[in-house]
C-alpha cells in the first residue's frame, strides 16, 4: 500500500512541470524540431549525394515533378511541394535539365519541368535510398510516431499561409 509519505515519493513534485526540464518550454520544443530536421536532412542529403549524385532539394524537386500530372510540375508547384524558394526551384530545375533528368518548359504564364526517362530512373533509385533512410531514422519514434505526426500536422496546417483562417472557417462550419 502506497503512502504519500513513502520514501520513494518524498521530494518528488506532484506536478511534472515543477521538475526542471520535465515539461519543455516552447523555445526548447522549437529548437529540438529544428535540430532533428537539420540532422535528418544532412544525413539524407549526404546519402543521396553519395549514392545518386543528387542533393536532397534536387530529389524533392524530382519527386514533385514525378508525382505531378503527366510527370510535370510548374515552378510554383515545385516551390510548394519541395519547400524551396522560386529562385532555388528555378536553379534546381536548370541543373536537373543540364543533367537530362527533366526538360524545362517555358510555356506562358509560368515555367515548368517535365520528367525524362533518365529522371524517372534516377528518381526511382534515389527514392528507395531516401525512404529507407528516413524510415530507419524515424523508427526511433516508436509508438509515439502517430502522436508526433498528428501534432506536427496540426501545427503545419495552422502555420501554412491561410491556415488559421481555414481553421476558423472549418470551426464555424462545424458549429453552424
Amino acid at each position: 500500500m502506497a503512502r504519500s509519505d513513502d520514501a520513494l515519493a518524498r521530494g518528488v513534485p506532484r506536478d511534472p512541470a515543477a521538475v526542471p526540464g520535465a515539461v519543455p518550454r516552447p523555445v526548447e520544443t522549437w529548437l529540438r524540431i529544428v535540430q532533428v530536421h537539420d540532422r535528418i536532412r544532412r544525413r539524407v542529403d549526404g546519402a543521396l549525394h553519395r549514392s545518386h549524385g543528387i542533393s536532397l532539394i534536387a530529389f524533392e524537386t524530382l519527386r514533385r515533378v514525378a508525382e505531378g500530372a503527366d510527370q510535370r510540375a510548374t515552378i510554383d508547384e515545385i516551390v510548394d511541394g519541395a519547400g524551396s524558394t522560386p529562385a532555388t526551384a528555378t536553379g534546381t530545375v536548370a541543373r536537373l535539365a543540364a543533367e537530362g533528368l527533366v526538360v524545362r518548359e517555358d510555356d506562358e504564364p509560368t515555367a515548368a519541368a517535365r520528367l525524362t526517362a533518365a529522371g524517372a530512373e534516377r528518381y526511382a533509385a534515389a527514392r528507395r535510398t531516401h525512404d529507407e533512410l528516413v524510415a530507419h531514422l524515424l523508427t526511433l519514434l516508436g509508438d509515439d510516431a502517430v502522436l508526433v505526426t498528428d501534432a506536427l500536422a496540426r501545427v503545419s496546417a495552422v502555420a501554412s499561409p491561410g491556415g488559421a483562417a481555414r481553421r476558423r472557417a472549418r470551426s464555424a462550419d462545424q458549429r453552424g
